[in-house]
């Protein structure tokens, strides 16, 4: 396991947490995004991912780093899988613990936003009615507007 990875298997959840804690640590959020089944009415049978592998971990390693400039004590570690993902299968799991709460939630909520900006992961998703590659990961249906 690396710190900061693409991966193509299912992720453990477990490897990513242990990870995070040590003896400094005294909260530890995760986050674990899923493909979902419903997004506004539109019916997803599954995604697929794609990455330039070694940019995409580079990538995510710098948000660690930026991590660790805005929340100094802050572990974090990230995967990201890749390939062909079923409804409900894990897509991205951030793991950050720190001294305190706070700086975990807050940490991990900006890996999280940074990772849909500056990483260089690509999602087809494929619906009932057809499939279409996604420009970034905050895109949906062309049927639907974000609001």
């Amino acid at each position: 396991m690396k710190q900061f990875e693409v991966v193509d298997e299912a992720i453990d959840i477990n490897r990513y947490h242990e990870y995070t804690i040590d003896e400094k640590q005294g909260a530890v959020c995760m986050f674990t995004g899923h493909v979902r089944e419903w997004t506004k009415g539109t019916r997803t049978v599954h995604l697929e991912y794609e990455a330039y592998k070694p940019m995409a971990e580079k990538k995510l390693a710098q948000i660690g780093e930026e991590i660790s400039e805005r929340w100094p004590g802050v572990r974090t570690t990230i995967a990201h899988r890749v390939g062909k993902l079923e409804i409900s299968d894990i897509a991205v799991v951030i793991v950050t613990s720190a001294p305190h709460r706070k700086d975990s939630y807050r940490a991990n909520e900006y890996a999280i936003e940074r990772i849909k900006e500056i990483v260089p992961i690509w999602k087809k998703e494929v619906w009932e009615d057809g499939e279409e590659w996604m420009g970034d990961q905050r895109q949906y249906h062309p049927s639907l507007e974000e609001k």
